[in-house]
């Protein structure tokens, strides 16, 4: 098939390649434009820029796609689809309707639960054991269009955000090169099925200030928040006013009665920091100082940094 391609992230990045290896013509790529990163803030291409320029893909980076800037594009019916992956730019309706089959869309949920912009951590944050990829055709809606195919996992008890984005964006760049291959020859079913209101749910764009631990919590419900956030931005709290990043943890059901949230209450070398939660204890497994590379609890507790009795703040309070 003629495709255009339009992503920007790793995960687009990965159903790219697997588009590519398919053997489909991908005519052009469209990433958003490069953006500032790192402590120098240099710009840095997306990986979909940096993945095409090494196949000599044409590519393209519109701040938008209204207007003249739609110009970019291929002429209406010139190609067969549009294949969308975390663009980040949303698609006039001018545009859904160029190529012959229109825009295909793939998403980090089992629709229509957790349309939106951050799936992954919103199904791990609500403790979901299960979640998927889908494969949609576009409509005017954010993530409403009907559904040409999905494919569910577990979510392992102690897995990552990172961890598993990573099984989502190769379990979807496959299901994508299946459904195209099916449109191709035209097999598979005849339309894609339409959504049901019911159980939908929004997957809101997640801010930094959400990644603060509040030890008031209960101790599963922190341990949930420092998965979803790990790679990124990381959960963190505070001591002597310095950030805390904690990147994996372990729940402890047990934990001394009256102990405020927060209170250190123990520093184990071999098992890493223990820390009084609302509910329950949490030993924090991985942690990185400001300014130091990540290491395990247990290192830190052995520098004496921080002693049993001392409290551990939100990063808000620091």
């Amino acid at each position: 098939m003629r495709l255009v391609f339009a992503g920007t992230p790793e995960f687009a990045a990965v159903a790219l390649a697997a588009v590519h290896a398919a053997g489909h013509e991908i005519v052009l790529v469209l990433t958003q434009p490069d953006r500032p990163a790192g402590r120098g803030m240099k710009l840095q291409p997306s990986p979909v820029k940096q993945w095409a320029l090494a196949h000599n893909l044409p590519l393209a980076q519109p701040d938008t796609l209204r207007g003249e800037a739609a110009g970019v594009l291929p002429a209406r019916g010139a190609v067969d689809a549009m294949v969308v992956v975390a663009y980040g730019l949303i698609l006039p309706p001018a545009v859904l309707g160029l190529p012959r089959r229109g825009c295909l869309n793939v998403h980090a949920s089992l629709l229509p639960r957790w349309r939106g912009a951050a799936p992954i951590q919103r199904a791990l944050l609500a403790g979901d054991r299960t979640t998927g990829v889908a494969v949609m055709q576009m409509d005017a809606g954010l993530d409403t269009g009907p559904v040409w195919a999905e494919r569910a996992v577990e979510i392992g008890a102690h897995e990552t955000a990172g961890e598993l984005h990573d099984r989502l964006a190769a379990l979807g760049a496959g299901l994508l090169v299946d459904v195209l291959a099916d449109l191709a020859r035209g097999a598979g079913p005849d339309a894609p099925t339409p959504q049901h209101g019911e159980g939908a749910t929004y997957a809101r764009k997640i801010g930094k200030a959400e990644a603060q631990l509040d030890f008031a919590a209960a101790a599963p419900d922190l341990d949930r928040c420092v998965r979803a956030f790990n790679p990124a931005p990381g959960a963190s709290c505070s001591h002597r006013g310095e950030r805390l990043k904690v990147w994996r943890c372990k729940v402890d059901a047990g934990g001394p009665a009256g102990a405020a949230p927060g209170t250190v209450l123990a520093v184990d070398p071999g098992r890493g920091i223990r820390v009084a939660c609302g509910s329950g204890s949490l030993w924090l497994v991985e942690v990185q100082r400001a300014g130091a590379r990540r290491q395990a609890g247990g290192s830190l507790a052995a520098t004496g940094w921080l002693r049993p009795g001392e409290v551990l703040a939100g990063t808000a309070d620091a």
